[in-house]
C-alpha cells in the first residue's frame, strides 16, 4: 500500500539562524519531521575552538534553547526532530536533550549518530569530520527516536534519512534517494528557498520569509512549499536558485547516492507550490569527503579612510610609511576600494577605503607592533587621516581543506534510544557511471577575449546570432546581465560556485550560447587567473560555474573581501554586455 507523503520542514539554515523558527514551524501547520541544519565549514572551526576550552561542549548551544519550548510542542503534535546540531559532540548534546526533557517534563526518546569525528587520525587538525549519509538517521527513527541529533552528516541527509525511514527505502533505491536529496538540498538553507537572498527579491514580500517544507512522495518526487500565511514565496525561481547553490557539476556526489542534477525538473503547481520530479540517482562513490580545519596562523586588519582629492597618492603614502614594519610578514594584502564620488555632497560618499590585511604564523609580527606603528601615523601622514575602527590584537584564523577516505574506514554508528550501538554499513561500491545528459546541440559560441578590468563584456558579445545559424541579426542594447538572469553564489572550501539561470526558453538559448567560460572571466576579471569550469543544467535553464581557489584556504581564512563568495553572483549580474532587446522585460508603464 502506498504511504501518504512525508511532510518535512526546516527550522534552521545555519548556526545563528532565526531563534523562533522552530516554534513557528511547529505551530504553523502539519509536519511529520522537522529538521535543523547548524553546521558549515566555519561552524566546525568555531565548535573546535569551543571544544578546546571545554571538552563537554562542541555542539550548537542555540539548539537547546530552541528546544526549551519546542520539545513540548513537538511531542504534542507527534513531530520528530532531526538536527545536525551535535557538531563535534553529538553524544553530549543527546545527553543534554535528555536532561532538558526531564526538566520540562516531556517524555522523549533521544538517539544520536556518531563516527564522523576523525580528528585523531589527521595530523595537526583542529577538527576532521567525515560527511556521513542519512542511513544512521534512518536507523534511529526506525528504533522509535523522537529526537535524533548528529555530528557531521551531509545537509541533505537530514531529509533523505527520514524519507528512507518513512517509506522503508532500500540503500539501492537510488532514484528515490536522489529525489529526497534534491528536496533536502532545497530545504537545507532555510529561507533561501522561500525568497531570501533571491535575485528577484523585489517581486515578493521577503521582510520575514517563512521557512520551507517538502511533501515527499514514495517515488522520491516532492512538492516544495511553506506553511500558509508565512512571508516570502516558493516559485520555480526560488527553488532553482537554491538548487544551484554550492553544487559543483551535474553529478552531486553524496554518501548515500549520486544525484544527477541534470535530470531535475520543476513544475509550478500554484501559489507557493513547486513540484520536483524526474530526478535520477546513481550509486554513491566508494569514499567519503572529510572536512579538515586547522589553525592557519594569525591575522590582523586595518582600514584607512581616504577622503576627497588625491586618493591614489594618499594610498601610496600610507603603503610607503608602513613598508618597514611589514618586512618579514608572511602575507600582506592591500586593497583600495574606490567608494568615493566626485564632488560628493556627504563626507562618507567622498571617501575611499584602503584595507590592509596581514597574516603570519607568529602573532607578534601582526599584533601590537604593527597596529601601533599604523596609529602613530595619525598626525604625520595624509591629510584627513583616520581609520574605521581602533586596531586590535592579532586573531587566529582557520584553514579548511578536504580529503577523501574509503567509506568502509569510517565507523558510522547509530546510537539508539535504549543505548544500543548499531554500525551502519557503507553502500555498495558503484559501477562505472553513465555519461551525463547533454543539452541539445547548438552552434559553437563566439571567440571571446577579455579586455581589462572594466566595461563589462566587449561590445557585440551577447547580442549576435550564433555563427552559422542563419538567424537574422537581433537588435541589442547594452544592459546588465541581471536584467534577464538570476544568480546565486557560495563557497565550497577554497572554491566558489556561481549558478546563473533564466526564465524563458529564448533567454536560455542566448545564455547558453553567450556565457562561456571566457565570457564569465571577462565579466569577473578577478576570476581570470583561476580555473573556471562550466556545467550545463538544461532542464533548469541554468549554468553553474566553479571557480577553483578564489577563496584561498576557505571562509575562516578571510582571504577575500567577500570570504564566502555570497555576492559574487550579484556582481556578475551587475556587469554589462549586449543583450537582445527582445529578451529584456518591457519597461513599466507610467501614469
Amino acid at each position: 500500500m502506498t504511504r501518504r507523503p512525508l511532510v518535512i520542514g526546516n527550522a534552521s539554515g545555519f548556526y545563528g539562524d532565526r531563534s523562533g523558527a522552530l516554534r513557528e514551524m511547529l505551530t504553523g501547520g502539519p509536519l511529520d519531521v522537522l529538521t535543523g541544519d547548524y553546521l558549515a565549514e566555519l561552524t566546525m572551526l568555531i565548535l573546535g575552538r569551543d571544544r578546546l576550552k571545554n571538552p563537554d561542549l562542541g555542539y550548537a548551544k542555540t539548539f537547546l534553547r530552541q528546544l526549551e519550548e519546542g520539545l513540548g510542542l513537538a511531542h504534542e503534535r507527534g513531530v520528530r526532530i532531526v538536527a545536525n546540531a551535535g557538531g563535534l559532540n553529538p553524544a553530549g548534546l543527546a545527553d543534554a536533550v535528555r536532561t532538558l526533557a526531564a526538566k520540562v517534563g516531556v517524555p522523549v526518546r533521544v538517539a544520536h549518530v556518531e563516527g564522523d569525528d576523525l580528528t585523531a587520525r589527521v595530523d595537526g587538525a583542529l577538527t576532521a569530520n567525515a560527511y556521513l549519509g542519512g542511513a544512521g538517521i534512518t536507523a534511529c527513527l526506525r528504533a522509535g527516536a523522537d529526537v535524533v541529533v548528529t555530528g557531521r552528516v551531509t545537509d541533505a541527509a537530514l531529509v533523505s534519512g527520514p524519507a528512507a525511514w518513512w517509506f522503508d527505502w532500500a540503500p539501492d533505491d537510488h532514484d528515490r534517494l536522489a529525489g529526497a536529496v534534491t528536496a533536502g538540498h532545497v530545504l537545507e538553507c532555510g529561507t533561501q528557498a522561500t525568497g531570501g537572498n533571491y535575485s528577484f527579491f523585489a517581486r515578493h514580500d521577503i521582510r520575514r520569509p517563512g521557512f520551507p517544507l517538502a511533501e515527499i512522495s514514495e517515488d522520491g518526487s516532492a512538492v516544495i512549499t511553506k506553511h500558509p500565511g508565512t512571508g516570502g514565496a516558493v516559485t520555480t525561481g526560488t527553488v532553482t536558485a537554491q538548487l544551484l547553490y554550492e553544487t559543483q557539476g551535474v553529478r552531486y556526489l553524496g554518501p548515500d547516492v549520486t544525484t544527477r542534477l541534470d535530470t531535475v525538473r520543476l513544475t509550478d503547481e500554484g501559489a507557493d507550490r513547486v513540484r520536483v520530479t524526474g530526478v535520477r540517482g546513481e550509486a554513491p562513490p566508494a569514499s567519503l569527503k572529510v572536512g579538515v580545519t586547522r589553525i592557519g596562523g594569525w591575522r590582523n586588519e586595518i582600514v584607512f579612510v581616504l577622503t576627497g582629492l588625491d586618493i591614489e597618492a594618499k594610498a601610496r603614502l600610507v603603503r610607503t610609511q608602513l613598508t618597514e614594519v611589514l618586512e618579514g610578514v608572511a602575507d600582506t594584502t592591500w586593497t583600495l576600494a574606490r567608494t568615493d564620488h566626485e564632488d560628493a555632497d556627504t563626507q562618507e560618499t567622498a571617501s575611499a577605503l584602503l584595507r590592509l590585511v596581514v597574516r603570519d604564523p607568529s602573532p607578534d609580527r601582526v599584533g601590537r607592533t604593527l597596529t601601533s606603528t599604523a596609529i602613530e601615523l595619525a598626525l604625520g601622514s595624509y591629510p584627513g587621516f583616520h581609520v574605521t575602527a581602533p586596531p586590535g590584537p592579532a586573531q587566529p584564523y582557520g584553514v579548511f581543506t578536504s580529503i577523501l577516505i574509503p567509506s568502509d574506514e569510517v565507523p558510522h554508528t547509530a546510537v539508539l534510544p535504549d543505548g544500543t550501538r548499531v554500525r551502519v554499513p557503507p553502500p555498495e561500491p558503484p559501477a562505472s557511471p553513465a555519461p551525463p545528459a547533454e543539452p541539445a546541440a547548438l552552434p559553437a559560441p563566439p571567440a571571446f577575449e577579455a579586455r581589462g578590468s572594466g566595461g563589462g563584456a566587449p561590445e557585440g558579445v551577447g547580442g549576435a546570432a550564433p555563427a552559422g545559424s542563419g538567424a537574422e541579426p537581433r537588435e541589442t542594447v547594452r544592459a546588465p546581465l541581471g536584467a534577464v538572469a538570476g544568480a546565486r553564489s557560495g563557497d565550497k572550501g577554497g572554491d566558489a560556485n556561481v549558478g546563473v539561470w533564466v526564465e524563458t526558453d529564448p533567454a536560455w538559448q542566448w545564455l547558453l550560447h553567450t556565457l562561456t567560460v571566457d565570457a564569465f572571466q571577462a565579466l569577473l576579471p578577478e576570476t581570470a587567473r583561476h580555473t573556471v569550469d562550466r556545467h550545463v543544467l538544461p532542464h533548469l535553464r541554468a549554468l553553474n560555474f566553479t571557480v577553483t581557489g578564489i577563496l584561498g584556504d576557505g571562509v575562516a581564512s578571510g582571504h577575500r573581501f567577500d570570504p564566502q563568495a555570497k555576492a559574487l553572483g550579484e556582481w556578475l549580474r551587475a556587469r554589462h554586455l549586449d543583450i537582445p532587446v527582445a529578451l529584456l522585460p518591457a519597461p513599466e508603464a507610467t501614469s
